[in-house]
């Protein structure tokens, strides 16, 4: 047979990219349907991959040999983080289930995504807590599957805590116990978790027929223990002090709960107190402090879950359920 009646050879993803002008990534992205591209770069990669001949039957979802939990660097270290470290157990019980390995790390800048993901082999990654979005951005232009726990992005898979419900039933709690003015410690905004807890906050105030009070929400500012014990300080020197808080996480909560002992704040009789996570220590403060149970494990699990079988590829969101969990730091006198 003469050279020129040979078939030309198939046209690959790398040849895609090389007409188009874009990372294998991001070809491999918009041929599979994952999200993290706009509308134009997704097109614009299916009209080359149509006009070079591809032939989309020979792509195949890789199989997930290695599954990669990255936590952002302004998080607590990993292990002594009561939140995060759970979560990560739930993921490494369901990869030993799955029969593929595990690998942790955490990142703090784009560069840093771009210098270890190579280095960690893994063909899909999990993301817990916020990301800031250049990050998320650059994990994403890397072209592994990823799926957020504890965060939420456009087109990306994610799986969340109810945090609506969960803020709503705590402050609920709060109100029924005769609570009338009830302020909340939070933190950031930009973190999905805490503005869906500040929601449940206060649909759970208009529902009982209260006008949410902005003095009453009190904003930490760094996510240290000093931060939090700053916030703590402020919401105690309101005047008149509330008769109740609901706080964004336990962190916030236990710290406030050491601030009312040290200023002879008695709780719950004079201040009643409802946090969120429900962290081993939220059992043995003194007193002990109600509130949300979050299946922490469960998180983990899910998102690796969505990771192995996605259902549809993006735009998956799983929600896991929370529970109230009552203890002697809410019940406080009534009608303050």
């Amino acid at each position: 047979m003469s050279t020129t009646s040979r078939s030309r050879p198939a046209a690959t993803i790398r040849d895609i990219a090389a007409r188009a002008g874009v990372s294998v990534g991001t070809v491999s992205r918009a041929l599979r349907g994952q999200g993290g591209l706009s509308a134009e770069t997704r097109q614009h990669v299916l009209d080359v991959a149509s006009s070079v001949g591809y032939d989309h039957g020979r792509l195949r979802p890789a199989r997930i040999r290695r599954v990669g939990f990255l936590l952002h660097g302004s998080h607590a270290g990993l292990a002594d983080n009561p939140f995060y470290f759970p979560v990560l157990q739930g993921v490494e019980a369901a990869c030993r289930a799955a029969g593929i390995a595990c690998t942790y790390s955490s990142v703090s800048s784009p560069g840093e995504v771009a210098a270890l993901l190579p280095l960690l082999e893994a063909d899909g990654m999990i993301c817990a807590g916020y990301w800031p979005p250049e990050i998320l951005a650059e994990i994403v232009r890397t072209g592994r599957r990823v799926v957020l726990v504890d965060h939420a992005a456009a087109d990306l898979p994610s799986v969340n805590t109810d945090n609506v419900l969960g803020a709503y039933h705590a402050t609920q709690h709060l109100i029924a116990s005769g609570h009338a003015r009830i302020a909340m410690l939070t933190g950031s905004e930009a973190h999905v978790s805490i503005r869906q807890r500040e929601e449940g906050y206060r649909r759970a105030l208009r529902d009982a027929g209260l006008a949410p009070d902005p003095a009453l929400v009190i904003r930490r500012g760094e996510d240290t223990a000093e931060g939090n014990r700053a916030a703590a300080r402020r919401l105690l020197a309101l005047h008149p002090r509330p008769g109740a808080v609901f706080a964004y996480n336990d962190h916030s909560a236990l710290v406030l709960l050491q601030e009312c002992a040290a200023q002879g704040v008695a709780v719950p009789e004079h201040l009643a107190v409802v946090g969120f996570d429900d962290i081993t220590a939220a059992g043995y403060s003194r007193p002990g402090l109600t509130t949300v149970a979050v299946d922490k494990a469960a998180l983990g699990r899910e998102g690796v879950r969505l990771l192995l079988h996605p259902e549809p590829p993006d735009g998956a969101h799983v929600t896991v359920p929370v529970r109230l969990v009552l203890r002697d730091s809410s019940a406080g006198r009534r009608g303050r």
